[in-house]
């Protein structure tokens, strides 16, 4: 599982041009589920990123959480993050989650972030997206579960 982390001053999603999702500040969290993950993948990144330092503190240093700045996360389906683009100049998907997993532990790993205590919003599983944000310093982060 892939999660693209970014620190975000707000965070809105739109489906057909009309917002679906928004956010203050938190995370917006663009997440790829491979055909390899399971529940664990989940557990380990909602967990990493409900604890994550990086917001600042009233030195400008990254030593809060998501939890500390009371922050809202938004995260958002993105197959793409699965993308083979070793050979050739066309991305392959064969490693990104069917639909039905990809969706389940997609659900599971929101939930998983509500757990430790971070409200969220999501965007539409499967659908054409536009994601808007204004990302904070920018600060992102790239983690990804297989890489513990």
């Amino acid at each position: 599982m892939i999660a693209v982390i970014q620190r975000a001053k707000s965070g809105s999603v739109s489906v057909d041009e009309k917002i679906i999702s928004q956010i203050k500040l938190g995370f917006v969290i663009l997440l790829g589920v491979t055909d390899e993950d399971d529940e664990t993948d989940a557990d380990y990144l909602a967990g990493k990123i409900s604890h994550l330092r990086v917001f600042d503190d009233k030195d400008k240093k990254m030593n809060l959480s998501i939890q500390d700045v009371k922050g809202s996360a938004l995260v958002i389906s993105q197959f793409t993050l699965c993308a083979d683009t070793h050979k050739g100049r066309r991305p392959s998907f064969i490693h990104a989650a069917s639909p039905e997993k990809g969706n389940t532990l997609y659900e599971y790993f929101i939930a998983q972030i509500e757990n430790n205590g971070v409200p969220v919003k999501s965007g539409k599983f499967g659908a054409m997206m536009n994601v808007n944000l204004i990302n904070e310093g920018p600060v992102t982060f790239v983690l990804d579960s297989k890489q513990r």
